[in-house]
Formats: C-alpha cells, structure tokens, sequence
C-alpha cells in the first residue's frame, strides 16, 4: 500500500503537469478562475490537516469529499456567466454531493462538533504498517497523502469544467443530455448498491446481537443484488461518473483528449489502490472472501481482474 501511495503521488505531480502544458492554453478568464480554486483547494487542504492533527481523527477530507466539487463546480458556473452547460454541469454534482454526503453522514461522519464523527477504519490500520507507525511519519503521511493529495484529485477530476469554458459558445446538444442521463443512472446504481450494503450490514448485527447469526450474514459481507455481479458496485459507479463529467468537455470543445482527463484517471488509480487494500482485510476477515474474489469480477462485469 505505501508503495501505491507514492506512486499515486508522483502521478498526481506529474502527469497533471504534462497534460495541462501540451493542451490548449487557458485564457485570462479560465486562469483566473483556477486561481481561485487553486487557493480554495490549498486552504481547505492545510484546514483539514490541522484539524486532524489536533483532533487525532483524519477523516477531515473524507467528511468533505462530496461537498468541494460542488463548490468548484459553481464557482466555474458563476465565472461564465451562469452558461447552461456549466449550469448543467453543476446540478449533476450537486446531486452526486448530496447523496454522497447522505450517505456518508448516516455511518455517523458528522457530528455537531464538525471535527469529531467516525474516521475511516482503513486509517488506523495503515498506522500499524511499520513504514508510517510513528508521529512525523504519520503526520507526513496525513499532510502529503490524506490532505493534499487527496484534496488536489478532488479539484482535478472537477476540473473539466474549467476546459467546457473553453467551448462556451457551443451550444447544449443531444450528447450533453445523454451525458446528464448517464450521470444520473450511475447515482442511481451507486445509491442502490450503498443500501444493499447498508441494509446487509444493519440485519447483520442485528443478528449478531440477538445471538442467531445464520446465512448469508454468516458470511459477514454482502454478495447478493448488485454486489453479486460485481465486488464493488459503488466504486464502479463512482469511477464511472466522473468519467462520464470528463466528456462535457470533450462536448464544449469537441478535443477527445484534454489535459483536464488526468483528474478521473488518476481517479482510476486512486480506486484500485483503495479497492486493494480494504479487499485485502476483507480476506484476511472472511473465510468466504477468496472464493467471492475468484468468482465476482472487480468492477466491470464479466472481467475479472
């Protein structure tokens, strides 16, 4: 996992870099406007990474992954002018943000307190990986990976709707609203496959703490519905949507390939590491697991890798 880590962030230094100087270049409009979010991006970063160390829970990017791209994304609104592409554009977030930001909350994420709320089980473990157990190595870990890298990949796969200013004078077309219409789709499963997930586990302990655990809760994760054709139904839908975001700039400036596509494939990246590391808990939990991993594909059907 450490070596995923530093892979992913060498990839979000450089690849970015490399795509955004062979592309075409950002008017003083544009410019500006990523300057702002540039220093939006930064403060909320080194905000959540205080924050996180005072209060020893880093889930701080966590609790506001839903809810930056949707300030990014308006804010790129408001600066052309409310056009109806990024008008668009932003009410497809918004709706993303707020179904994920529901979900999130209802597994005890935010509290009154903003600060405290369940941090993300993963998190402690990876503290027990001798390569970052200890303070500073924590600390630089939370500083360079939790907070600003994960922060920079939330701006970046947003960022496509900074390259749809560049074709603003083209006009909402049939490719625009079947984009909308697949972003949508894609929520839809993603929120089914998370009350699937959330379902299974409530019944689960429920059963647990009436002493009559039976299958298929015996088995201690779900396989049925959604997540019996693929592992990771939500992960898939996720990646998925912001693929799906990338191509309204291919629709407003008709170039297949942008610089803004490095947000959704270091995205892609991001979302196999992750899918490693809990999978390989979950087989280190659950005896059934292994059997799962050979028989379901990972995040496309019928592939199995």
């Amino acid at each position: 996992m450490v070596r995923t880590i530093l892979i992913l962030i060498f990839t979000l230094i450089i690849l970015p870099i490399f795509a955004f100087y062979s592309d075409q270049p950002l008017d003083e409009l544009q410019k500006s406007t990523l300057n702002v979010l540039l220093y939006i991006m930064l403060g909320t970063a080194l905000f959540a990474f205080l924050l996180g160390e005072i209060t020893r829970n880093t889930s701080q990017v966590d609790k506001i992954w839903s809810i930056m791209p949707i300030i990014y994304v308006w804010y790129v609104a408001y600066a052309s002018s409310w056009n109806e592409r990024l008008v668009l554009m932003a009410i497809l977030v918004s709706v993303w943000g707020v179904r994920l930001t529901y979900n999130f909350s209802r597994r005890g994420a935010y509290k009154l307190k903003f600060w405290e709320g369940e941090e993300d089980y993963r998190w402690e473990i990876l503290r027990q990986n001798p390569a970052l157990s200890g303070r500073w190595k924590w600390m630089f870990f939370n500083l360079f990976f939790i907070c600003l890298y994960q922060m920079s990949l939330i701006l970046l796969f947003s960022l496509p709707s900074l390259v749809a200013m560049q074709g603003m004078e083209v006009p909402l077309g049939l490719f625009d609203y079947l984009l909308a219409a697949l972003i949508l789709g894609f929520v839809i499963i993603e929120t089914i496959a998370d009350q699937q997930q959330w379902n299974f586990q409530n019944e689960k302990h429920r059963l647990i703490k009436a002493g009559k655990l039976t299958a298929p809760y015996s088995a201690g994760f779900v396989q049925s519905g959604l997540w019996s054709i693929v592992r990771h139904p939500n992960y898939a839908s996720e990646q998925a949507i912001w693929i799906v975001f990338y191509l309204f700039s291919v629709s407003a400036t008709g170039r297949w390939l942008n610089w803004s596509i490095a947000g959704c494939m270091l995205l892609l990246i991001l979302f196999k590491g992750s899918s490693d590391f809990s999978e390989n808990i979950s087989a280190g939990k659950y005896p059934e697991y292994k059997n799962y991993q050979k028989k379901v594909p990972r995040f496309i059907p019928f592939l199995k890798f």
